[in-house]
């Protein structure tokens, strides 16, 4: 791995780590106070309402990974002419699919508020909709292009360090207008104003840094598979929105509420360990523009290691540590018994770590260009959990739709995990179950560990306290089961840290 990747990896992850942490955070902070000031039914409502107009990204079309696939050929070349011609073929689809965005929000804005009408009035509900689609129209019409440039481009770090600060400013802003007695619309309205910048600041920086020529003709669509990415673009929005949408349709807003917030919490670590993968794909695409097929397995191996290792300390502590958590949390609220669910708690962390599993296996199938190779499994996943889902949620409610999302989860990793070894990375499947035996022993021994501890809390300091102990005893558990199964990743990653802090404090 030349010197420039080195930096460009460290960057990228190093701010992705910041924005992650600012994430989880940021998003701790909002919603208790929503919660507080105006009550469980307006946090479900706004929870709900951001999750449809999620459904907008469905007209993207897969395009947000395959612009990035198409541009490492031509970054790696220094081809001006080809990343002008697929930056400008980008903006006119993504335009396209602003004028796409205002049919949906008018249809939401008709539709929508009658399924809430027992709770809220239609011009409450119409009004909030129009205030939170604001900033994502702006972020679709002006923005989304160049942040994709970047992202290709090993430079995300760019993007991290503006949503970083337009996150804290919103947060600030927020939450002195919801004490200042100011209604949610108001507060919503702000934020929209805030999340705009975005867009705009990313369109500054690469005008100044990169020479593109926004005007050039191009006979021929440079985007080669853009219509391939559709089946993961569709997987990927339909298993993030599933379970709300279908919360909404047949149980209560507090129920998406209560999903909200423990989503909040369970995304939040999925945002950590995703934080760690920011440069692979942009990486991980450069060796393939490269042909460097030797570099590239070396490199999968350890990522695949770093993330299934990751990914069952940090989800088994998760599972552990959420509902106390919740029960600190909602503390004032005056429904604050029905957020105690732990069986739901314990199969969304199962879920969310077999999505984080998920990663290093997807990274590589998109930096690769196999979209159309996979579309079949990408859409059998969302079917899966739509199906599951419906049916269980009459009688299991929030655990209903959790089994729903856990089935096509496991169903998803394994169908990539085994794609992977047959079509582009030519390694034995031992591999992945002899990890996958890693796993579950260090989950294994970690939860069995801490079974006879009271984790019962009623304050912030009780908690926080309670965490660093299961933290350090699953972190040195988890540490020697690899040693057993991967002693060389294990001593010289322990090695490197201590390296790092040795480094540091020497400062």
């Amino acid at each position: 791995m030349n010197e420039m990747r080195k930096i460009y990896l460290r960057r990228n992850t190093l701010m992705s780590i910041v924005f992650e942490v600012l994430t989880i955070i940021c998003g701790f902070i909002l919603p208790r106070y929503i919660l507080l000031y105006f009550g469980s039914d307006t946090n479900g409502l706004v929870s709900s309402i951001t999750q449809f107009l999620g459904f907008i990204s469905l007209c993207e079309l897969g395009m947000g990974a395959v612009v990035p696939a198409s541009l490492y050929k031509p970054l790696a070349e220094n081809n001006q002419n080809k990343i002008s011609s697929i930056v400008v073929s980008a903006q006119k689809f993504y335009r396209f699919i602003g004028v796409l965005m205002l049919i949906y929000i008018a249809a939401l804005i008709v539709f929508y508020p009658n399924l809430v009408k027992d709770s809220f009035n239609f011009t409450f509900t119409a009004s909030l909709i129009g205030i939170v689609f604001i900033s994502i129209f702006a972020q679709y019409f002006f923005g989304i292009t160049y942040s994709l440039l970047l992202k290709a481009d090993q430079k995300q770090y760019i993007s991290f360090i503006v949503n970083s600060v337009t996150l804290v400013l919103n947060t600030l802003i927020s939450v002195a207008l919801i004490k200042w007695g100011y209604s949610i619309h108001t507060v919503k309205l702000v934020s929209a104003i805030i999340f705009v910048a975005r867009p705009f600041c990313l369109t500054i920086y690469v005008k100044k840094h990169y020479a593109l020529n926004l005007e050039i003709k191009y006979k021929s669509e440079p985007i080669k598979q853009k219509w391939n990415g559709i089946a993961q673009h569709l997987a990927s929005t339909v298993q993030e929105k599933t379970d709300t949408i279908i919360l909404t349709l047949f149980s209560t807003l507090l129920n998406v509420s209560v999903y909200g917030v423990y989503f909040m919490v369970i995304n939040g670590m999925r945002g950590l360990v995703y934080s760690l993968t920011a440069g692979m794909s942009a990486l991980i695409g450069n060796m393939l523009a490269r042909n460097e097929k030797k570099e590239l397995v070396a490199v999968f191996e350890k990522f695949e290691w770093v993330m299934h290792t990751l990914t069952t300390l940090i989800f088994t502590i998760t599972g552990l540590l959420v509902v106390p958590f919740v029960q600190v949390y909602t503390n004032g609220i005056s429904d604050a018994n029905d957020y105690i669910v732990p069986g739901f708690a314990l199969i969304m962390s199962v879920a969310i770590a077999a999505r984080c599993i998920q990663m290093p296996y997807n990274v590589v199938v998109q930096a690769a260009g196999h979209f159309k190779e996979t579309q079949a499994s990408a859409i059998i996943e969302p079917v899966v959990n739509i199906l599951i889902s419906v049916i269980m949620v009459f009688k299991f409610g929030l655990v209903g739709v959790a089994i729903g999302t856990l089935v096509s989860m496991i169903y998803r990793v394994l169908y990539l995990a085994f794609y992977l070894m047959k079509n582009i990375i030519y390694i034995k499947a031992g591999s992945f179950f002899k990890q996958l035996l890693a796993d579950s022993m260090s989950a294994f021994i970690m939860v069995f560990s801490v079974s006879f501890m009271d984790i019962n809390v009623d304050s912030y300091v009780k908690w926080i306290c309670v965490a660093i102990v299961i933290t350090f005893i699953c972190g040195i558990e988890c540490i020697g089961i690899n040693i057993i199964f991967y002693k060389k990743y294990t001593i010289s990653s322990f090695n490197l840290f201590i390296n790092k802090l040795i480094r540091l404090g020497g400062r």
